[in-house]
């Protein structure tokens, strides 16, 4: 963890019990509510009031983790959530590196006098928090939080309920142990994990094995008839209008890795998956090597992330944003070819 924060400083923060708030970015996936609830489940364990706010809602499938029926949906139960935060002591920004991330729940952050405290693993992250942790080099925000507790001097507290949270969000992040962010130190932690109980096939077929027919449907029709592809540029990409989504009873998550299978065609290396929702267009960009798409979403699609997995958002139609994917790949072609 930071080595410029002294430790003792947050072993007293936290040496008595404070009303805490953990926030997460919008559209949280499996390593926003793995990080999420595994510091929620390990400082309830301590003694704190805690509760965990998400911007919006989250797929079904990450409805298991201990911890969730007391979730706070900032948008659906405004008023609770406003409240929690104007009375918090501690907030906790999870991954994401700026207020902007989580929308109107920012602003109401920033307007309070509670210690922040930021732990994630993209870059550049905002200046707003009193301690701010944060390594681009770790495979999640959940293999953070482990850090964390263990920057606490605490790592005998982590148990199986801790533990199956932050492995969900481990092995989400790391593309199930495949991505370049996944080093020794992680399988390191995942070994732990298991040794104090985790069952890692459990917490996988909890997310990968529990998704709906209309899903499935869904990424077959993608396959067959939505993929496209620039090989001259060796990328390609889905487009999904809200119409299509509608087709197929659309849920929250349920095109949460479709971007990979266009990645996965040989001889592709810039992958893209534009999906109308809530009157914007949401862009998810995956590359392989040394082709950086968080640049790239940062240039043209309002957005960012990591080198090889970013996202970002557009306000024009479906088709003028797959046509500015298209017209930017000249601009990258040293790198793509």
């Amino acid at each position: 963890m930071n080595s410029t924060i002294d430790p003792n400083k947050l072993i007293t923060l936290f040496s008595e019990p404070k009303k805490i708030v953990i926030t997460t970015h919008k559209n949280p996936d499996a390593d926003a509510m793995g990080s999420s609830l595994g510091l929620y489940n390990y400082l309830i364990l301590k003694g704190h009031t805690v509760n965990v706010i998400t911007p919006n809602s989250y797929p079904h499938f990450l409805h298991w983790m201990p911890g969730n029926e007391t979730v706070t949906v900032f948008n659906k139960q405004t008023d609770k959530a406003k409240q929690l935060i104007a009375d918090a002591q501690v907030i906790f920004s999870l991954d994401y590196n700026n207020l902007s991330r989580i929308e109107d729940a920012g602003k109401e952050i920033e307007k309070s006098g509670a210690v922040k405290i930021m732990i994630d693993h993209h870059i550049e992250p905002a200046s707003y928090p009193d301690y701010t942790f944060s390594d681009t080099e770790k495979s999640s925000t959940s293999e953070m939080i482990y850090d964390f507790i263990n920057f606490l001097g605490d790592k005998k507290s982590i148990n199986k309920t801790i533990g199956e949270c932050l492995y969900a969000g481990i092995l989400t992040d790391t593309g199930s142990f495949r991505f370049p962010s996944t080093h020794p130190s992680t399988h390191r932690i995942v070994a732990e994990l298991i040794e104090i109980g985790v069952n890692h096939a459990t917490v996988y077929n909890r997310i990968f094995n529990t998704y709906t027919e209309d899903r499935l449907r869904l990424l077959g029709y993608c396959l067959f008839e939505k993929l496209k592809f620039i090989k001259e540029y060796k990328a390609g990409y889905i487009s999904l209008s809200k119409e299509e989504l509608k087709r197929f009873n659309f849920q929250a998550g349920d095109t949460e890795g479709f971007v990979n299978y266009t990645l996965s065609v040989a001889g592709i290396r810039l992958a893209a998956l534009f999906t109308e929702q809530e009157g914007i267009i949401r862009v998810s960009l995956r590359s392989e090597g040394d082709i950086d798409v968080n640049k790239m979403a940062r240039a043209h699609f309002n957005g960012g992330g990591h080198a090889n997995a970013a996202g970002g958002r557009s306000d024009d139609s479906l088709e003028a944003t797959a046509k500015r994917f298209e017209d930017m790949l000249p601009l990258y072609k040293d790198i793509l070819c």
